[in-house]
């Protein structure tokens, strides 16, 4: 049987200085929050878009839209068919659950590992279904290389070379009380 090395690559620390580093890259390629909505990816990708968002509201003085975007009926190795229906909860201060009008906005796009840019694609699917944004950028914590799909995000945390034996999980304390990201390699 196959041992597992876990090797963390970003601590509590390291994550803060990315996301922090991410939100003023924010700022400044869009010259401001204007007409902007950071849309995060279930699970983790929301969480991550949700403490961006936290830091250009302290950044800039006013508040950024935040969504949360499921695309599990988007994803292209499921065997069911695309629903018509996007599930989002709305920007902050609306309903939840309220659809969202991407329409003329500027999308950022959250999640928290990249790799095959698969995850990514089904997102756009899903999000063109709720207009056409203006434009949609692509904010990762972590960019693993082994892309499928010619996708390359717009703002990313850490770049992380890694095989494709070799495995990038996220802990976040919303959902897994840790803050780190762990890269695990398969001994033997």
């Amino acid at each position: 049987m196959a041992e597992e090395e876990h090797l963390v690559i970003m601590d509590e620390t390291a994550i803060r200085r990315a996301l922090t580093r991410i939100a003023h890259e924010i700022v400044e390629k869009n010259k401001g929050i204007d007409d902007c909505v950071i849309v995060g990816i279930r699970t983790r990708g929301i969480y991550l878009a949700n403490r961006v968002a936290e830091r250009i509201g302290e950044i800039e003085g006013k508040p950024v839209p935040v969504s949360e975007l499921d695309i599990t009926q988007y994803r292209d190795d499921r065997l069911e068919a695309a629903a018509s229906a996007v599930e989002m909860s709305g920007p902050l201060g609306e309903t939840e659950g309220e659809p969202l009008s991407t329409k003329d906005k500027v999308i950022i796009l959250f999640d928290d590992v990249l790799y095959t840019g698969r995850t990514i694609r089904a997102a756009m699917d899903a999000l063109m279904d709720c207009g056409r944004p203006r434009s949609i950028q692509l904010a990762v914590l972590v960019d693993r290389g082994h892309r499928e799909l010619p996708i390359r995000p717009d703002f990313i945390g850490k770049n992380v070379p890694t095989s494709k034996q070799e495995q990038i999980e996220v802990s976040l304390s919303e959902i897994d009380d840790i803050d780190q990201v762990t890269i695990i390699h398969q001994r033997g």
